[in-house]
C-alpha cells in the first residue's frame, strides 16, 4: 500500500483541520494510506512538531502538498526534507 504524507499550512489557518481531512478522505478513496499531521494535538512547539512530522515522512513513500505550501515554513522544510529523502511528491 502507498503511504502518503499530507503536507500543508496549519499554523494561523482556521479551518486546517477540515481542509486535511477532506484531503485525507480524497487519498483514502483513492487506496492511499495516509499521515495527516492536523491531527496532532496543540500545544508543542513549533519545533516538536516538525521533528514528529519529519519522522512520520520517513515511514512514507509519497508526499502530497496541499496548494497553499508556500505560505507554512513548516510545509517548506517537509518538502525540502522529503526530495532530500527521495520521496515521491505529489502536488494539488
Amino acid at each position: 500500500m502507498n503511504k502518503v504524507y499530507i503536507a500543508g499550512k496549519i499554523t494561523g489557518l482556521s479551518n486546517y483541520k477540515e481542509k486535511f481531512a477532506a484531503t485525507e478522505k480524497e487519498l483514502t478513496e483513492k487506496g492511499y494510506l495516509c499521515m495527516n499531521p492536523s491531527i496532532l494535538n496543540e500545544g508543542f512547539a513549533w519545533r516538536e512538531y516538525i521533528h514528529i512530522c519529519l519522522s512520520m515522512i520517513d515511514v512514507c513513500t509519497t508526499v502530497y502538498v496541499l496548494d497553499n505550501w508556500q505560505e507554512s515554513e513548516g510545509a517548506k522544510t517537509e518538502l525540502q526534507y522529503a526530495i532530500k529523502k527521495g520521496k515521491k511528491i505529489i502536488y494539488q
